[in-house]
């Protein structure tokens, strides 16, 4: 995914930086080259057509790994974070279940000028090399054109000629550099495409589907394995509202191309996915947004013969780098649901990951219970719970505590602590959907009720994998007083064994304060952050949003339930902060 500021904002209804993102052909394809006349007539001229083999090749290409923010990355591979790509690598993926993977490769900061904008030889060996490495691994590739897309792609309104000139010779050299490779190697025209200077959707549409033509001709017309070589296909901004689709469908049915396939995004309901205006948790409306957006995409493409890769999927705020944001149990729900969901709506997913899921120097998975989760559902469904998180007060009576199952049709099937079985009826109860711990079992794995997480069980389910439920000793945070810069401003906070979920901001008058004026709720990362385990920051895009002079009221809501309260004050370039 791009690391663009563009990936973290409001979507224009589209999938969703951190986006900071997501399939055998058959030897013996039907391919439209060498498909009889009368054959090639016989797709109805209102449908795009569709062959067996570019199905069964995005079949196969389920699941897929994106690697992200290498060779996309400006100006080299290493500039953003990740090391040099090692066979190594390759084999971890393969490894790890998956059975292709997306290479996102921004071509036009290694190319000369006009008019032959030659690609630095050095630069396509590298691509070629990690491609070679891939197909030697079984792996099936996706290479694309991706940051190109809005560093001079997107002026073809203004600039047509020259774009389509620079287009048009960057794919021929990529074209004729892969052309004999075998046919797990995909083709995909640009990535997330966007146009600048246009009058809107319609004339956004006219100029994509320009692009992908000269895409298909150039690739086709180069001969080799590139005459029948699978072709992939994104919609405008590769989002899937269904004008986007609609737009995309129309394009197929022009092109008349069985060897084709489509691509969207998804990085999830963009509040939730960034952590704003409330949206905390994986909730009915985040799932409402997701089965929408598949339905979509299942019943353009799919339902009618079309292959859909979803290039990339994620969160947009998840990352290593920055806990906290999405909680590790709505993380989980939505990768369960999500990879379940895709499944049945035959959708090949690739997973976007620029780092932050698999370490490249250690091979080692950051987390390795999230991506458990990620990996069990590509086959099966997991149960859950409403939290993974079970808090206890740190004096007084511990009483029982319940949390309702989400057993996804699976039949639950108890308690662990360790190596040991909870005992139902001592330890804990089951009443329909409601798993109740009782207050003896929670004395017990309160321990000496340390401030933080004291035991951790595991649910276990008849299939998937086990739901993890942390048992936390807390008090009520406690804020002090704070004095500094608007250039960010440190609120000295003892968590006492919570963690914050979210933070509301509003004037004494009631109406909304900070940068989302629009809900009282901010936007974690942009107003605010809590990363280390001595304060709670409020960032200068905040303080810049606030009026001067004015009083602000923040509510702090915590993972427990607890409410603080909290008063800041702008004063010029001073601000100053108290607890209520």
């Amino acid at each position: 995914m791009p690391r663009r500021l563009a990936r973290f904002l409001p979507r224009r209804r589209r999938s969703s930086h951190p986006p900071r993102r997501l399939t055998a052909l058959l030897l013996a394809v039907a391919l439209l080259p060498l498909l009889p006349a009368t054959a090639r007539a016989a797709a109805p001229a209102d449908h795009p057509p569709s062959a067996p083999a570019a199905r069964s090749a995005v079949a196969a290409m389920q699941p897929g790994w994106n690697l992200g923010n290498t060779y996309d990355a400006i100006p080299d591979e290493t500039s953003w974070g990740n090391p040099p790509v090692t066979r190594a690598l390759l084999k971890k993926v393969k490894s790890q279940g998956f059975k292709s993977i997306r290479l996102p490769v921004t071509w036009g900061v290694h190319q000369g000028a006009a008019p032959g904008y030659t690609l630095d030889p050095a630069w396509t060996a590298k691509v070629r090399q990690v491609v070679d490495w891939a197909l030697d691994e079984d792996l099936y590739v996706l290479l694309n054109m991706h940051h190109d897309s809005w560093m001079w792609v997107n002026n073809l309104s203004t600039d047509h000629d020259a774009v389509l000139a620079r287009y048009t010779a960057t794919w021929t050299q990529i074209a004729a550099e892969f052309r004999d490779k075998p046919s797990r190697l995909v083709f995909e025209s640009i990535n997330e495409p966007t146009f600048s200077g246009t009058s809107g959707d319609d004339e956004n549409y006219r100029l994509l589907a320009e692009l992908n033509r000269v895409f298909h001709r150039i690739v086709r017309d180069s001969g080799g394995g590139n005459a029948s070589r699978l072709l992939v296909l994104p919609t405008l901004y590769t989002n899937a509202d269904q004008g986007r689709l609609d737009a995309l469908a129309a394009e197929l049915t022009a092109l008349r191309d069985p060897m084709v396939a489509t691509t969207i995004h998804f990085y999830g309901w963009w509040p939730f996915s960034v952590n704003i205006a409330g949206y905390t948790r994986f909730d009915a409306t985040s799932e409402q947004d997701l089965t929408a957006t598949f339905d979509r995409a299942y019943d353009t493409f799919t339902a009618r013969g079309i292959p859909v890769i979803i290039g990339e999927y994620a969160l947009l705020a998840y990352d290593h780098n920055r806990p906290g944001i999405i909680q590790r149990g709505e993380q989980r729900k939505y990768f369960e649901f999500l990879g379940d969901y895709a499944r049945r709506r035959q959708l090949t997913t690739m997973l976007w990951d620029a780092g932050q899921f698999l370490n490249r120097t250690t091979l080692q998975w950051r987390d390795a219970e999230l991506f458990g989760q990620i990996r069990s559902s590509w086959t099966t469904r997991s149960g859950t719970a409403s939290s993974d998180m079970v808090f206890l007060p740190k004096s007084g009576a511990i009483t029982s505590r319940t949390l309702t199952l989400n057993t996804n049709g699976a039949d639950f099937q108890g308690l662990r602590h360790g190596s040991r079985t909870l005992v139902k009826g001592r330890d804990y109860t089951v009443s329909g959907n409601q798993l109740t711990l009782t207050a003896s079992a929670l004395t017990e794995l309160a321990g000496d009720r340390a401030y933080g997480v004291n035991s951790t069980l595991e649910a276990r389910f008849s299939r998937g994998v086990p739901w993890r439920i942390d048992v936390i000793t807390h008090d009520v945070p406690v804020l002090s007083n704070a004095s500094g810069s608007t250039s960010g401003l440190s609120l000295p906070t003892q968590f006492r064994g919570d963690m914050l979920a979210t933070m509301e901001a509003r004037y004494d008058d009631g109406s909304n304060a900070g940068p989302a004026d629009w809900t009282s709720y901010q936007q974690w990362d942009t107003a605010f952050s809590a990363y280390t385990g001595d304060s709670i920051k409020l960032t200068a895009e905040f303080f810049n949003a606030l009026k001067d002079g004015s009083r602000v009221t923040l509510t702090f809501h915590f993972w427990s339930g607890s409410k603080v309260t909290y008063y800041v004050t702008k004063s010029g370039s001073t601000a100053t902060g108290t607890p209520a």
